[in-house]
């Protein structure tokens, strides 16, 4: 099944596209820029989302649910918001069909227009601050802690399964504060939030920092950001965070009485991951032969493969993982037992090698007779006889091993991949060779980071949070800098 999959040094891109479609993870829609997210793909999804609600209900959130259409006056009152969105907006301009006269089909009823167009959701924050104008009123009813699950629309002109669709599955986070000092601590703490589970969970290192003005959300004050790196080089932006001050609470005149019963506008946060995390996973740890899943996330994390000639031998094998999966189960490790006779098993390690399961156990009656099976770790390939005497337990022990596993060798490639520049000379070699993060000094305007854009496709990924302040010279105009930004090319 490998030979099916181009490889990474050949191109990466088709690597990427091969290894989503094999592993069975998503399907192109009929729908242009929309993917279907196949079973096994949305059980990663699943299991990513099942831990991050689980996060956010532990830092007092609760989930929401808000309409999928926005009336178009709500986006425009906030003016840099607008501005961001509206090349990427679907606009919704009738409400009816009727059968065309000519017998053509079926024709949009032009006595059906809207009075007011509606915009499919790219973001919620319009729909939602007007929602919150009614439900605050005075400090008692601060903070607002809300959070929703949901799928967004952004018209894209270039699509790529996972990392970048039309549409997409998302949470979103919208919270209001009564002073600036409380939002801004609850921007940084959900920062923390993704950073935690992508390290964790996802054996993601990343990088917290801020975006530059020009990278920034449309309509916030701040945007922090967590970035990864990809085996190619490239950075993907992970997860972002976004202080908004009070700029929605002013659009949408959301304002609440403080303990003096002075009126004032309540301060915003917004902050979210998508399905595009699932692309991280694929790019960051995966190979030529298929999938490598951190096993805390993997929706499988061990497949029994029995080996038999005989339906006896069948039986007794059938009879002992009986009890091997019994034991499993108990320390909370999901298997499967593929004992289907019309597949070879050479055929079954394959195809569990590419859905990226972390742990194979081949076992035939051989291994019963010597008390022992072949346990195959995924990420390494590496086979070892374990004794069937307290195998899950040993099990339990080798899938941690290789969640860490994975999470250092990502972080070995990430770390050696930050390389500081002082000359745009050097800048454009690495980019064009090494790739990954370049520090380098940036003068701090708009107009040096655009041509930089310009001139190399790299950009101002973040300002990392703690970044020590140092004198040195922006490495295109030269002039004077006090700080080092990450530049990188991303998707």
């Amino acid at each position: 099944m490998s030979k099916e999959i181009t490889s990474r040094e050949k191109d990466y891109s088709q690597w990427y596209n091969d290894l989503v479609i094999k592993a069975g993870l998503a399907d192109y829609s009929a729908v242009r820029g929309c993917m279907i997210i196949k079973p096994y793909g949305y059980a990663l999804w699943e299991n990513m989302q099942r831990q991050l609600d689980a996060m956010f209900k532990e830092t007092g959130h609760s989930n929401a649910y808000f309409p999928l259409f926005i009336p178009k006056s709500f986006l425009s009152r906030e003016a840099a918001h607008v501005e961001g969105f509206a090349k990427e907006c679907a606009v919704i301009t009738h409400y009816r069909l009727k059968n065309d006269p000519d017998g053509e089909g079926i024709i949009v009823d032009p006595e059906a227009k809207l009075e007011e167009e509606l915009i499919v959701r790219p973001t919620s924050e319009t729909i939602i601050w007007n929602t919150y104008k009614n439900w605050i009123q005075s400090y008692r009813d601060l903070p607002l802690l809300i959070n929703q699950w949901a799928n967004v629309v952004r018209w894209e002109m270039r699509t790529r399964l996972f990392l970048r669709t039309t549409e997409f599955l998302w949470q979103e986070g919208h919270t209001a504060h009564a002073s600036a000092q409380e939002a801004e601590e609850e921007t940084r703490k959900m920062l923390n939030v993704y950073a935690s589970f992508a390290e964790d969970w996802m054996a993601l290192p990343v990088i917290k920092g801020v975006k530059s003005e020009n990278e920034r959300f449309a309509g916030a004050v701040d945007t922090y950001t967590i970035e990864a790196l990809m085996q190619d080089g490239k950075a993907l932006q992970s997860g972002t965070s976004h202080f908004l001050g009070q700029n929605f609470a002013k659009a949408f005149d959301v304002k609440f009485s403080d303990k003096d019963n002075q009126l004032d506008y309540v301060w915003a946060t917004s902050w979210g991951v998508s399905t595009r995390l699932i692309g991280a996973l694929i790019m960051a740890h995966s190979d030529d032969d298929g999938l490598i899943l951190p096993p805390k996330l993997a929706p499988l994390q061990v497949v029994i493969v029995p080996v038999y000639k005989s339906a006896e031998d069948k039986e007794k094998i059938n009879t002992k993982v009986a009890g091997i999966q019994e034991n499993l189960k108990a320390l909370g490790i999901s298997s499967k037992y593929d004992d289907d006779d019309n597949k070879r098993p050479g055929w079954k390690f394959a195809e569990y090698e590419m859905k990226g399961v972390p742990v194979r156990i081949a076992i035939g009656p051989r291994d019963l007779e010597n008390n022992a099976a072949e346990v195959t770790r995924r990420d390494t390939k590496e086979k070892e006889s374990i004794s069937l005497d307290g195998i899950a337990n040993t099990i339990k022990v080798l899938l941690d091993d290789i969640q860490q596993s994975i999470y250092n060798k990502a972080k070995a490639y990430r770390d050696d991949h930050i390389t500081e520049v002082g000359s745009w000379e050097e800048f454009e070699k690495l980019l064009d060779g090494k790739g990954g993060f370049l520090s380098a000094h940036w003068d701090g305007t708009v107009e040096t980071e655009e041509k930089i854009k310009e001139l190399t496709k790299a950009t101002i990924r973040c300002i990392p949070l703690n970044q020590p302040e140092e004198d040195g010279k922006c490495i295109l105009t030269g002039k004077p800098s006090k700080k080092r930004v990450l530049f990188a090319r991303a998707y």
